[in-house]
């Protein structure tokens, strides 16, 4: 298979009519130019996202007061934003669809399972757009450090794991009040965010961690604040160093932290595991893995280094594809291939957005921006090549290209522009007996070679 196939399946989107970075060094090129994508569909900022989550608060008040028109004015804001986390999904799709540089989007998708969360209440629905775009997207070239302070202060995440019920039990208002530690976030940080499950860190270190933590807090009007009454006083030791000297800033210590925890061995052979899993394979080479946990801790988290040493090594440009594509990638993958635009998706009735993304999703077990839990998707190829998830797939690749294109390609064509030389000589000679254009395009696309990268 030639480097370039492997380019565009393994850590793209598929090959297509879209212009494919075609080795390493386009692949990297690709992720130092602008956000285009991310300016062509934009979602709310952080700013608007809280000035929205305000003003749901608000209306609610309203409502619970019986204000005049308060009851219309709620269930009129409650539907734009239903409304609005549909396209908040619809952005993220049209993104893949439309960008020429697919290795920025397919590290979108990682990081957005790595730093895995879900909404917690109708009124935070816009935070997940900027939860994406502001803390995972704007930082994902730069320093780890950078991106992991992003996202585990941003209010998404506080609220989504409860750190604002986390409370000193030595603080006054812990003693007021008999309130106590909330564990959730340090422990997630700390297992699936930075160290892994196998790290070097007791649960003394969560608990020292999460006393840190402790005064963080999001409120819908006032958004992130820090309340020094709620945290715990002293100072804290997480792995043998000591944190929350009392000359630093109320939240500078936390970011020290993080910053610290960054740059750990044992983050580094995590982060390093989970890119090799997420991209090559579900059982890599341990050195394939050292070297790129090597590039990590002497570039102290660079992920642009990171992403270079991963793609520098022989072992990721292997012929044999040796993942299956989850869902989200299966769909994404299919469109590109068809020719389906960001722009037709974004204008397309709200059947066909359910049809051929939405609904589908659901049933191969990926609801999207809907994790099952804080550690993400399963990785491993049995997770998805299930009877239930097969049978989708099939039923998609037969039934919804006729529903997205007036036209469809023709399949001996079709088989080519889309795997190119990836496509077996069984496939090319099934789908060119195919007795319909909708049967030899669904052969394509349900194909194994089509639903492994």
């Amino acid at each position: 298979m030639k480097q370039a196939t492997v380019a565009a399946i393994r850590f793209g989107l598929g090959l297509g009519t879209r212009p494919q970075p075609s080795d390493a060094a386009a692949l990297i090129d690709g992720l130092t130019g602008p956000d285009t994508m991310r300016a062509a569909y934009p979602n709310a900022t952080n700013a608007e996202a809280m000035d929205i989550m305000r003003r749901h608060t608000l209306a609610v008040r309203a409502d619970r007061k019986a204000e005049d028109g308060a009851a219309a004015a709620l269930d009129d804001f409650g539907k734009m934003l239903r409304l609005e986390g549909r396209e908040i999904e619809k952005r993220l799709f049209a993104r893949m669809l439309d960008s020429d540089t697919p290795f920025r989007e397919r590290l979108t998708l990682f990081w957005t399972d790595h730093f895995a969360l879900r909404r917690s209440s109708l009124g935070t629905v816009p935070l997940t757009g900027a939860f994406i775009d502001d803390a995972l997207r704007a930082n994902m070239t730069g320093r780890f450090g950078d991106m992991l302070r992003a996202a585990v202060l941003h209010p998404q995440m506080i609220l989504y794991l409860d750190q604002s019920n986390s409370v000193g039990p030595n603080s006054r208002f812990g003693n007021r009040q008999g309130l106590g530690l909330n564990e959730n976030l340090a422990r997630e940080v700390l297992e699936l965010h930075s160290l892994g499950v196998d790290g070097a860190y007791t649960q003394d270190d969560v608990r020292q961690f999460a006393e840190l933590l402790t005064g963080v807090m999001v409120t819908p009007l006032k958004g992130l604040e820090f309340r020094a009454n709620r945290a715990e006083p002293g100072v804290e030791t997480i792995l043998g160093k000591v944190y929350g000297h009392p000359k630093r800033g109320a939240m500078d210590h936390i970011g020290v932290f993080l910053d610290d925890l960054a740059v750990h061995p044992d983050t580094a052979r995590h982060m390093a595991r989970k890119l090799a899993v997420h991209f090559v394979s579900d059982t890599p080479d341990p050195a394939f893995v050292t070297h790129i946990a090597d590039a990590w801790m002497a570039s102290g988290g660079d992920l642009l280094v990171v992403y270079t040493a991963m793609l520098e090594h022989p072992l990721a440009w292997v012929a044999e594809l040796q993942k299956v594509r989850q869902p989200v990638d299966f769909i994404a993958a299919s469109m590109r291939a068809l020719g389906v635009t960001g722009s037709y998706l974004m204008g397309a009735p709200g059947r066909i957005w359910n049809q051929s993304v939405n609904l589908t999703l659901k049933s191969m077990g990926q609801p999207f921006l809907l994790p099952p839990a804080p550690d993400g998707w399963p990785e491993e190829a049995e997770a998805w090549i299930t009877p239930l998830g097969l049978a989708t797939r099939i039923r998609w690749s037969m039934e919804v290209p006729g529903q997205l294109l007036p036209r469809l390609p023709d399949p001996r064509a079709f088989v080519q522009s889309a795997l190119g030389d990836a496509a077996s000589a069984e496939l090319v000679w099934a789908v060119g007996a195919a007795e319909t254009v909708p049967q030899g395009v669904g052969l394509v696309l349900a194909s194994p070679e089509f639903n492994r990268r």
